[in-house]
């Protein structure tokens, strides 16, 4: 009976994904670390959803979270066809400081650093069983999840502030040249006999924080091969959340105006968040359509 070399042993028997352990025990960890991650943040969603997802401020969580989970499902091929990674601890790291962050954050009542933890924790299983390519191809889908994070109070309130009053100024001078009979004090409109507070909701930082999360999305979505035309659209997330909330504002004043307080404060008022949207979008493809004249490397990738 002949022997085999050890070389030839070793070129049979390749490195765990891991390199640290067996090859036959990688679905088993793959399985703990799945396992993991839903004992420590399923309880984390459930607050949320019982908590703040239920605010009109933060209620873009949830679907932020789906498409996060949606992007990384469509890489799932790509994903898998990508070469098992051998050894390194940049993924054990990443998952040591996941678990860090979530330690910190529960027991001190710190939500964001919660939901920061989820980020670290993927990226550190992709990291662990596929190596920086696998980082590499699913970059987006992680980055995403930070606008799921919510925004630490004095941040929104020093910026809200300002956006407010300046939706509020603007949505005022508009309605004023059309000659409705409006008047201003602060974030407090008066039309006819009836006062509108312009919320955070309306004209806040967290808006333009998920209006950003739209225009990114879109700018992935349409793969455009130039970086100056991709970074415009980025930067254009800004302008396009201000005139989008202006829209919002004059809709809900004039649907006040004309039909009464409980009109504006009951389904429309809600509606006006959708219409919020859906201006971003139109706004957004018709800035890209301009982009796209000045623009001439703008072609998709194949």
């Amino acid at each position: 009976m002949a022997t085999v070399p050890n070389e030839q042993v070793e070129a049979r028997n390749p490195p765990s994904l891991t390199g640290l352990i067996p090859a036959n025990t990688d679905k088993i960890l793959f399985g703990m670390l799945a396992a993991a991650f839903l004992i420590l943040f399923l309880p984390t969603y459930s607050r949320l959803s019982g908590t703040i997802w239920q605010s009109d401020e933060q209620g873009h969580g949830p679907i932020i979270l789906a498409v996060s989970a949606w992007l990384l499902f469509q890489k799932r091929h790509a994903l898998a066809a990508l070469p098992a990674h051998a050894g390194g601890w940049g993924g054990w790291t990443l998952l040591g400081g996941a678990l860090l962050f979530f330690i910190l954050g529960h027991s001190q009542g710190i939500i964001s650093l919660e939901v920061a933890a989820q980020i670290l924790f993927l990226g550190g299983v992709i990291l662990v069983f596929k190596g920086p390519a696998g980082l590499r191809l699913c970059w987006f889908s992680l980055f995403f999840l930070i606008f799921m994070i919510p925004l630490p109070g004095p941040l929104v309130a020093a910026v809200t502030t300002p956006l407010k009053s300046a939706v509020s100024a603007v949505s005022a001078f508009i309605m004023h040249a059309l000659g409705y009979p409006i008047g201003r004090s602060g974030v407090i409109l008066t039309i006819g006999q009836y006062q509108l507070l312009v919320a955070d909701a309306c004209a806040g930082l967290n808006s333009m924080f998920t209006l950003e999360a739209l225009v990114l999305l879109y700018i992935n979505l349409m793969k455009y091969k130039s970086p100056v035309r991709n970074v415009m659209l980025a930067l254009s997330a800004i302008p396009i959340s201000f005139l989008s909330n202006i829209f919002r504002v004059i809709i809900l004043v004039l649907v006040t105006y004309y039909f009464g307080d409980e009109a504006g404060q009951g389904f429309v008022h809600d509606f006006a968040g959708m219409v919020l949207f859906i201006v971003a979008l139109a706004l957004t493809i018709m800035l890209d359509g301009v982009y796209g004249f000045f623009v001439k490397d703008g072609s998709k990738r194949k």
